[in-house]
């Protein structure tokens, strides 16, 4: 059984948009679809079968203050508006098909992060609740959002814990995948400041999380070495864009031509792709 592997990012997904589309317009769904934050989010809609529909979110949101800005900090501590994103767009602005999305028969695997332990976690994305609560708790950053309660446990971003989550896809049986990064080849994640000032902001009430945020971009880059000797084997394949684009990009020029490109590279190695099925 294949499997589609998607990074997250933020912003940075909307490549991954870009190719999943592709796959749409050809009529190609993988029977097992796992990622996190941004990435697994952006899937949802090709588990729904909504072409283009997460680039029409940021074409008519991504410079809207009720979907990403600093004033909504104030209603829900996060720079995402996360009733706007989670609730109003999908419910009304850009409805979400959630009737194509019940009528998948695949596995669709969202990664959070348990705020507690500091290990990943998979959760099964046809359990999403009418507050997209998952979603939030596989998105959540630390420092731009807060931690997100589920079953009585907190999470955070499924990318601090297994960002690139192949390993878990493996594990489930899975021996062909179609790998989507959001960074271009040859980019090694460097050892962040940031991070190890959040995890000692954190490490009083989340004390696991600490040497996670510390030791990230080593699991990161040692996961893409990973990736890239699966696709030498011809058990992979990887499609990722040609040039870094910001987090938090705010022309929505750019975040086009980035989801264009994801599209016409899925396109390019298509022929691969539909290998993987075989």
């Amino acid at each position: 059984m294949p499997s589609l592997i998607l990074e997250g990012g933020s912003l940075r997904s909307i490549f991954s948009a870009g190719a999943m589309d592709a796959l749409l317009e050809q009529d190609i769904m993988f029977p097992y679809c796992i990622g996190v934050s941004a990435g697994i989010s952006n899937g949802f809609s090709y588990i729904s079968k909504q072409k283009r529909r997460n680039l029409e979110v940021l074409e008519k949101y991504r410079n809207d203050k009720r979907y990403l800005g600093y004033r909504n900090f104030l209603r829900s501590r996060s720079i995402f508006g996360l009733d706007f994103v989670f609730g109003e767009i999908p419910d009304k602005l850009v409805p979400f098909d959630h009737e194509t999305f019940t009528s998948y028969k695949g596995q669709l695997l969202v990664g959070v992060t348990n705020a507690h332990t500091g290990l990943p976690e998979y959760m099964n994305g046809m359990n999403l609740d009418e507050k997209w609560t998952m979603l939030r708790a596989t998105c959540a950053i630390p420092l731009f959002f807060p931690s997100i309660e589920m079953n009585h446990n907190m999470y955070y971003d499924g990318g601090l814990s297994d960002p690139i989550p192949i390993r878990k896809a493996i594990a489930d049986g899975n021996e062909k995948h179609l790998i989507i990064l959001t960074q271009p080849k040859g980019y090694v994640k460097p050892f962040s400041k940031q991070n190890a000032a959040v995890g000692k902001l954190l490490r009083h009430k989340f004390p696991n999380l600490e040497e996670i945020l510390l030791t990230r971009h080593e699991k990161y880059n040692e996961t893409v070495q990973f990736c890239e000797q699966l696709e030498k084997e011809g058990n992979a394949v990887i499609i990722r864009p040609n040039e870094d684009l910001d987090s938090f990009e705010k022309d929505v020029h750019k975040l086009a031509d980035t989801c264009q490109q994801g599209y016409d590279l899925a396109m390019e190695n298509m022929e691969k792709i539909r290998h993987l099925f075989a």
